[in-house]
């Protein structure tokens, strides 16, 4: 038995939604992150630009963050390390963490980190599969997964007390389109060696059956853009290389030029060309600014905008608002990309509105135009008999998805008090090749709007209050020396009632201040919060009786 204290697993976001994925390992007091990913808000987040894990207690801690592991280049996994290394850096730690990851991998994090330019740059080291990294008391094996982007890694931890396995996203795709897939025989080889706790990817845990490989998409994608006649529009995510290649190779077949519109896409796939993961030149590229030069038949657009997002080039181009396309009779959209739970109502709002304007919309409702990154059921009970791991904490899912994952863990033979399910901020120990849960850390969701820090919880009720029933303003002037309203009080509202039936109860709202404060003691006028408690009581009161609505009110008091 080893005398270190016992290794701790937190899980700090990825738990219980689809994105914020991060978690940490503490061994011997220090921290390693794997992962550290954004959630992207919808239509209830009122303003929210990005939603972040809550490192709190990893701030508090920052000088023991040792290093920084990334599975892969997908958002929802790196988005959030420059806010990570600005939080650790305002902490006062005495150093950046190292950020490890595979070459395509670095390369976006690198390209999200150039929009934050006082920010201390860390060492990026780039990986490679099979190879070992040791950094502090971590001990980090790589391992080549397929995943919807290439480079994904899984990472095997040796530690004292034994072998933590963190697959990252990943699916079971013998023929993907880099010829690179998930290595199980490198899998199996660590599963000989003795998997103590296994945390694996949930997302299709509740599908049955195999993922169908990338190239199927392929040939679908090729036969609709070789009998498509007028303009096409491709929305697939910015960081899906693999489909823009087969999106590119069938355009050429096709004869048409690409166009990449979205400042993502551009950057992405400008990248991946660099790096050699696109093959192919892009000396035929169409610049947007030039596309009025070309016929449409000539073109094939590739964008972002697959989730609905409101500001997207699908979006704009749904809506008839897009600046230099247009899409009409004759022209075809192709959706090449998964449907994001709670996004459906913003995409299929882009999708009637392209409808709307004549377009043909093909998406994976219709045809097999998209094939998911993450392994299914049967592939899952495959993977599990393969690692035979001791204990299982199944990760980066909903509910659902994890308590699908408990149950396949289960009919592989994996002892139900062996299966962990947990939540975010839940952390588990692993003493001696034995897991138990550990003490949770807090933790919730940290909303960031603009250049606005955490804006929290309680400003998105007041946002949705102010959707939902209006706002109301007062400005009351009082003379505190003979305790008295002085003139009428000033009464606007927006979002209530229309501005023009308004009148009428605008007056009334009047009259209630007026006849709240004309009982009041004379003492009270010397006291404006006073003041303006009783102006919201009786504003509240009006709109509540005579619109049944419970507006934001802000009263404003002033002294003569």
């Amino acid at each position: 038995m080893t005398t270190t204290p016992p290794v701790q697993v937190t899980f700090l976001g990825g738990l219980g939604e689809i994105g914020r994925n991060m978690a940490s390992i503490e061994i011997d007091g220090e921290l390693a992150i794997v992962d550290c990913g954004v959630l992207f808000p919808d239509a209830e987040h009122l303003g929210v630009d990005l939603i972040l894990p809550d490192w709190g207690w990893i701030k508090s801690r920052a000088d023991d963050v040792r290093a920084i592991f990334l599975t892969h280049g997908h958002l929802d996994h790196i988005g959030a390390v420059p806010y990570l290394l600005r939080d650790l850096q305002e902490a006062g730690a005495e150093g950046v963490p190292p950020v490890f990851g595979t070459r395509l991998t670095i390369a976006f994090v690198q390209a999200v980190m150039e929009e934050w330019p006082d920010l201390d740059r860390p060492e990026f080291v780039e990986v490679e599969p099979g190879e070992i990294v040791e950094e502090g008391p971590f001990n980090a094996e790589v391992v080549q997964v397929s995943h919807s982007i290439p480079d994904g890694a899984a990472y095997a931890f040796r530690t004292p007390h034994g072998m933590i396995v963190h697959t990252g996203d990943f699916k079971l795709d013998q023929t993907p389109i880099d010829g690179r897939p998930t290595d199980l025989a490198h899998f199996a080889r660590l599963g000989d060696e003795g998997v103590d706790l296994l945390l694996a990817d949930s997302t299709n845990a509740d599908r049955p059956g195999h993922v169908p490989t990338e190239r199927t998409v392929g040939r679908v994608l090729r036969e609709e853009i070789m009998q498509a006649e007028g303009l096409v529009v491709v929305a697939s995510f910015a960081s899906h290389v693999h489909r823009i290649q087969m999106v590119l190779d069938a355009a050429r077949a096709a004869g048409r030029r690409p166009v990449f519109v979205g400042r993502s896409m551009v950057r992405n796939m400008g990248i991946a060309a660099e790096l050699g993961y696109l093959e192919g030149d892009l000396t035929d590229l169409i610049e947007l600014n030039d596309v009025e030069r070309y016929d449409r038949s000539e073109m094939i657009v590739i964008s972002t905008g697959s989730q609905g997002e409101p500001f997207s080039a699908l979006s704009l181009l749904a809506s008839g608002e897009h600046r230099r396309l247009e899409v009409g009779e004759g022209d075809t959209v192709i959706l090449a990309s998964s449907l994001i739970p709670g996004n459906e109502q913003a995409v299929f709002r882009n999708i009637n509105g392209l409808f709307k304007r004549g377009a043909r919309v093909i998406h994976s409702g219709t045809a097999p135009v998209h094939v998911s990154g993450h392994a299914s059921r049967d592939e899952l009970i495959l993977f599990h008999n393969i690692i035979e791991p001791e204990f299982f904490v199944p990760v980066h899912g909903e509910h659902r998805h994890m308590s699908a994952h408990r149950d396949l863990a289960e009919l592989t033979g994996c002892l139900p008090e062996h299966i962990l399910v947990c939540e975010d901020g839940d952390s588990v120990l692993l003493e001696d090749g034995k897991v138990r849960r550990g003490e949770s850390v807090p933790t919730s969701h940290v909303y960031i709007d603009g250049i606005l820090p955490d804006v929290g919880p309680a400003l998105l009720r007041d946002r949705r209050r102010i959707g939902e029933d209006g706002i109301c303003f007062c400005v009351v002037t009082i003379d505190p020396q003979r305790g008295e309203l002085v003139g009428e009080p000033v009464v606007t509202q927006k979002g209530i009632v229309f501005a023009d039936k308004g009148e009428d109860l605008l007056e009334a709202a009047k009259k209630a201040v007026e006849m709240e404060l004309s009982g009041l003691a004379r003492a009270k006028f010397d006291d404006h919060q006073a003041i303006a408690r009783h102006v919201t009581q009786a504003l509240g009161r009006h709109w509540r009786s005579s619109t049944g609505r419970r507006p934001v009110i802000l009263p404003v008091v002033v002294d003569l």
